[in-house]
């Protein structure tokens, strides 16, 4: 074994995610957003569309790919897609973009759960399981998800919850939490510094739905490769993920 990925299968892979990719796209995306998002090579993307299309998975209109009508086949009519499933090929995309670990969750009481997440290809990388349940003040995407509850409800929040420090970046008064949580709800980020991990940073945005929010998405940056311009970059990213997954949700 010489460790690296049979051609067969990184295209296998490739084919997959593409069509993930589309899927989560239901007014078509253009091959250079694909590329792009996915980080495939033009000269194999043409190829792996070219197929897609010619079996029918995917159909094209114009510049634009669609979903094909031979995904039916594959699925129950009566079968509906889990929120995991609809923001899973976001979260790629967003750990594409971005080669930083990339998740999303949801808020289960006044914790998060991470339903999916997609750990970074780099050696030094944040990792967290599917299911780890995480106090809502210790990462960005619960602080994203506070600032958009009412105000009885974050009054309910700090009644309710003891602000555990995990380290000594851990935010833990109330004053200073609620100001932040201020400033969140005029940009739309939250932003932790080390504050459940040492040397971890995250960045992370809610996903809303009719003005409600389901869930966060959320990038978690190790503090050495944390500079202002991949900041900027992995805010912008994650404001076309969280746009997208509101287009896709809202009924044409």
């Amino acid at each position: 074994m010489n460790g690296t990925t049979p051609s067969t299968v990184k295209s296998a892979m490739r084919t997959i995610d593409i069509i993930e990719y589309v899927v989560a796209r239901p007014a078509g995306v253009v091959a250079q957003e694909i590329a792009a998002g996915l980080t495939i090579p033009v000269s194999s993307l043409s190829y792996l569309l070219a197929t897609l299309v010619e079996r029918q998975y995917l159909a094209r209109v114009g510049r634009r790919y669609l979903p094909g009508p031979a995904l039916a086949r594959l699925v129950s009519p009566r079968m509906a897609l889990s929120l995991a499933d609809r923001v899973r090929p976001l979260v790629k995309s967003l750990r594409s973009q971005t080669n930083e670990t990339a998740s999303f969750f949801v808020r289960d009481g006044w914790q998060l759960e991470a339903i999916v997440t997609e750990t970074a290809e780099q050696s030094l990388r944040y990792s967290i399981s599917v299911g780890t349940r995480i106090p809502m003040h210790s990462l960005a995407a619960g602080k994203a998800l506070l600032a958009t509850l009412s105000g009885d409800e974050i009054d309910a929040y700090f009644a309710q919850v003891r602000l555990e420090p995990f380290t000594p970046h851990s935010v833990t008064d109330e004053k200073a939490l609620r100001k932040e949580l201020a400033a969140i709800r005029t940009t739309g980020v939250g932003r932790t510094r080390e504050e459940y991990t040492p040397g971890i940073c995250g960045l992370g945005m809610a996903a809303l739905v009719d003005g409600m929010a389901v869930g966060a998405f959320a990038v978690a940056i190790p503090l050495p490769r944390f500079t202002a311009e991949l900041e900027a970059r992995v805010v912008q990213k994650l404001e076309q993920t969280v746009g997208l997954f509101a287009a896709a949700e809202t009924p044409a």
